[in-house]
């Protein structure tokens, strides 16, 4: 189960982040997930929710968004989604080369500091994941 591994790498970031900005607790998580990149949402929550506990981010939400997968062929120039992992191009029978659909990453962080009134805080940023780790 790769999503052991994936939760594992989220929790490293959101910690890293959640310490370097002196955090009381991480309240959601905010992730880029492409359709090819092979992950099971709800596999990957269950982890999560196993990982977190008992540290600043137990409870936090994992809100995903899903990427389609495009491609652009590389003969026409035609853009658009790709039915089926069909990479072959609809108009001219071309190649299409990939655009999007392999993502996993990190998007954004949101926070409660430490010593205040409940306000969130909200950290963006982007962290690309590539390979093993998230």
């Amino acid at each position: 189960m790769h999503e052991m591994a994936i939760a594992e790498g989220i929790l490293d970031i959101a910690l890293t982040y959640a310490r370097e900005n002196d955090a009381a607790r991480i309240t959601k998580i905010g992730l880029i997930v492409g359709e090819m990149a092979g992950v099971e949402v709800s596999s990957l929550v269950f982890c999560w929710e196993s990982l977190a506990k008992g540290s600043v981010a137990e409870g936090a939400e994992l809100a995903v968004e899903r990427m389609p997968i495009t491609a652009r062929c590389l003969e026409c120039g035609r853009e658009g989604a790709v039915e089926r992992y069909n990479f072959i191009c609809p108009d001219c029978g071309g190649v299409l080369t990939l655009l999007s659909g392999r993502e996993l990453r990190v998007a954004y962080l949101e926070m409660d500091e430490r010593g205040s009134t409940g306000h969130e805080g909200h950290l963006g940023g982007e962290r690309q994941n590539r390979g093993g780790g998230a």
